[in-house]
């Protein structure tokens, strides 16, 4: 798979930020993003249409926290007499299975939302959770996004501003600190990585991490350069990572198997680092971007990293444009 085709592929198997593995479309071939919403103008909604059938996992993992997977991305979800604190709201089509899933935990009230960073399947939920009396929590830049209409060039798409109960209320630039349910809950801001809104949440007491699309488990990830995300800012992000995890840690991806280590994170590191190097070296050289897809410098990765939406190509594609 060295570049687009004319494959086909269908809203659900092509939605760039509810990825999952097995993407591949019954051609076997990939199409850009550009070429897709094209074709679909209204992937989007469509993406929105297709949450409100999609079934909710939910994934135990201690002190009272837990992974509620298949609502765009991962949600973490911590219980307690403080009421539910959620990362992440994914997409409002899901709200019913959400809240059966989160209720299937405890009864208490979501009073706290905490988003990792802007983008829609993360964000979406805002409003509703926002109507359970949940304050939420984010960087300064998943405010002023959200505040306003955004255009992701690589998906050919316009978001508009989001209604104001969607907007988060405490922000903050560098860290924050919270302390609920027991939890001393640290809040930090990466820098421009996978956008320039990105943030991690610890919660210290059970040595968890929840990375946001900083980290996506056994998937080549997503860059948004419409919104600051660069690769060098991605690798960044990733020594973060790494150097925030230790040996019992238990890591959550934005997107994939939803509980991780840190040696996921070190695989994942090592593997963006060396096809940042490979790309740029073909670059200086002189190749365009389309030779350097045919040059195939994501190959010795793609078995296990290359086999969802975002495609070697594409992937390609977006570690060019930011070496």
């Amino acid at each position: 798979m060295n570049g687009p085709s004319n494959g086909r592929l269908s809203r659900r198997q092509f939605c760039l930020c509810c990825v999952s593995a097995g993407g591949l479309a019954a051609t076997g071939a990939w199409l850009s993003p550009r070429q897709a919403f094209a074709e679909a103008r209204n992937l989007v909604d469509g993406f929105r249409d297709d949450a409100a059938r999609a079934r909710i996992s939910v994934h135990k993992l201690r002190h009272g926290i837990s992974v509620l997977e298949g609502s765009g991305g991962n949600i973490a979800v911590l219980t307690g007499m403080d009421g539910k604190v959620f990362v992440d709201a994914g997409i409002t089509g899901t709200r019913t299975r959400i809240l059966d899933a989160a209720n299937s935990l405890s009864r208490e009230p979501i009073t706290t939302l905490i988003n990792t960073h802007w983008h829609f399947d993360h964000t979406d939920g805002n409003e509703w959770i926002s109507s359970q009396g949940a304050s939420i929590i984010a960087h300064q830049n998943t405010q002023k996004h959200l505040l306003s209409a955004q255009r992701v060039e690589d998906w050919d798409f316009t978001f508009p501003a989001s209604p104001l109960p969607a907007i988060p209320t405490r922000i903050f630039s560098d860290s924050e600190q919270i302390t609920l349910n027991k939890q001393n809950i640290v809040l930090r801001h990466y820098g421009p990585a996978h956008t320039d809104s990105d943030i991690s949440v610890v919660f210290s007491e059970a040595d968890i991490l929840h990375c946001g699309d900083t980290f996506w488990n056994g998937l080549y990830p997503f860059i948004d350069y419409s919104t600051g995300g660069n690769i060098d800012g991605m690798i960044a992000a990733a020594n973060a990572n790494v150097a925030s995890a230790g040996k019992g840690t238990i890591v959550i991806p934005g997107h994939g198997p939803s509980a991780a280590s840190r040696s996921d994170l070190v695989e994942y590191r090592d593997m963006l680092t060396a096809i940042r190097d490979n790309v740029a070296a073909l670059k200086q050289k002189g190749l365009d971007v389309e030779q350097t897809i045919a040059a195939a410098p994501t190959k010795k990765f793609d078995p296990k990293w290359g086999n969802a939406v975002i495609s070697p190509a594409f992937f390609t594609r977006l570690v060019y444009e930011g070496v």
